[in-house]
């Protein structure tokens, strides 16, 4: 139970700022604000933020295999790393656009999730950025 509570108070405080920075990076087109998401994911899995987001995508995997986490965190990070890589593309970087896509795909891959499936946590900030599109 212990456990359980800790993971759940891990993810509410991943999709809230997670959400906020993706509806800047998004919306306001903030730099700062993608950085954010990364920094997030990378304090998730227990990572420098600079170390973690240059890893090859089957590393970023085993990092979230070794966190001991990675299943119960997995969606969320699909779903961060995908939408911080349509900011990139959005400005024009399309290596780490693509680098992030990639990352999403194998964590979604190898963890079994749906990569176009949106974590319910985000359903609200998924809305807003569609309905901005």
């Amino acid at each position: 139970m212990l456990h359980r509570d800790y993971l759940l108070e891990i993810i509410s405080r991943f999709v809230e700022t997670v959400s906020v920075a993706l509806r800047r990076a998004l919306l306001d087109g903030s730099h700062e604000s993608a950085r954010e998401v990364e920094d997030s994911v990378a304090a998730l899995l227990d990572l420098d933020p600079q170390t973690a987001m240059n890893l090859a995508p089957d590393s970023l995997v085993t990092m979230m295999l070794l966190s001991g986490m990675g299943d119960s965190l997995a969606s969320y990070v699909a779903y961060a790393l995908d939408r911080v890589g349509d900011a990139y593309d959005d400005w024009g970087d399309t290596q780490t656009a693509e680098l992030r896509w990639d990352q999403a795909q194998a964590v979604s891959e190898s963890f079994g999730c749906d990569q176009n499936a949106v974590p319910e946590e985000f359903a609200e900030l998924e809305a807003q950025l569609s309905a901005a599109d």
